[in-house]
């Protein structure tokens, strides 16, 4: 299917169906029998009968996770808002398909399967200080990027990205949909020094102000600040809620990508949990926005799903007590 339109996409959502009820009953039964005091599992109790919900199965096994990447060059990097230039992008599209970077290793580590969007990177953004980071077309043809890269068999989802400059139209992104000043969402990426910073936060006031009168839809958010591998990002998660996979949420770019999902349609990211929090200045801050709380906080600030692709390992041990372990009766342990 090809999503014609964003009208398009949004009645997707809206009509997208929600969690098994009932699987997540049958779970919750089921988990008040294992053999532990109740709740002494912590989260990975919430996170076993979040899962089983959304896949619609009470005793669920096998994860079988999709990890796609989506790279993007941004116009606005060409004002210094990064600590590497553009080039970059290309560089570690390569790297990724020759499965030398972080998140391969991850991936193989948790059985994941993984493939690379890359998505016109000849072809940068727009300066958005300047006028629209994409037109009409190309915000449609990265959605769909997105939306056809899921594969429905996944039990579950990770998105990444890689595009130098995207921390900055992440950062404006979130202000716009959010509030704030600039420096309330601006970090240092990819290392940028406290000139960098200031460029990154007169970059995004810049633009936001350019932009002002347009602002209230949250895809007109989108076209106008993000990149063509937020928009992908967006248009997966979307893919995924229709098709009811779960979803780990990776860093600050990706959780501005499914940001404007929940200011379009409130129940949209239902099926997401955040998989980390990242050291980047506003991601705490835009996992507060959302509602979500961060499975792992590392200290990472990689990007390219390396935090989401962790958490992984955190489900997937959450699904093995869950399913592997014993009840009272079965155990013949007393107290059940």
């Amino acid at each position: 299917m090809t999503i014609g339109s964003v009208a398009e996409l949004l009645a997707e959502l809206r009509a997208a169906p929600g969690p098994d009820l009932a699987a997540r009953t049958a779970a919750q039964a089921r988990d008040a029998q294992l053999t532990k005091p109740p709740g002494s599992l912590g989260r990975l109790e919430e996170i076993a009968l979040w899962y089983a919900g959304w896949q619609g199965d009470p005793r669920p096994s096998g994860l079988a996770p999709q990890i796609v990447i989506f790279a993007g060059n941004h116009g606005i990097a060409a004002r210094g808002i990064s600590a590497f230039p553009a080039e970059v992008t290309a560089q570690m599209v390569g790297n990724f398909r020759a499965g030398g970077a972080a998140v391969n290793q991850l991936a193989r580590a948790f059985g994941a399967s993984m493939t690379v969007q890359a998505l016109d990177l000849d072809r940068p953004t727009a300066d958005f200080t300047e006028g629209p980071a994409m037109d009409d077309t190309d915000l449609l043809a990265a959605l769909n990027t997105g939306w056809s890269s899921v594969d429905p068999g996944a039990g579950l989802l990770v998105v990444g990205e890689m595009g130098i400059g995207n921390t900055t139209s992440a950062a404006a992104m979130a202000c716009a949909l959010f509030g704030g000043a600039p420096q309330d969402w601006i970090g240092r990426g990819t290392g940028v020094d406290a000139a960098g910073l200031q460029r990154k936060a007169d970059v995004v006031a810049t633009g936001l102000a350019h932009h002002a009168g347009a602002l209230a839809d949250p895809f007109e958010v989108l076209r106008r600040l993000g990149g063509r591998e937020i928009a992908a990002m967006t248009g997966a998660l979307a893919r995924a809620r229709v098709l009811r996979i779960p979803v780990l949420l990776d860093g600050f770019i990706a959780s501005a990508a499914a940001a404007v999902l929940a200011r379009a349609v409130p129940a949209a990211l239902d099926h997401c949990l955040a998989g980390h929090c990242s050291a980047e200045a506003g991601h705490a801050r835009l996992l507060e926005a959302l509602d979500k709380a961060p499975i792992l906080s590392l200290g990472l600030r990689l990007g390219e799903g390396s935090g989401a692709a962790l958490a992984i390992g955190i489900v997937q041990g959450a699904l093995a007590c869950h399913s592997g372990m014993a009840t009272f009766a079965e155990a013949g342990v007393a107290g059940g």
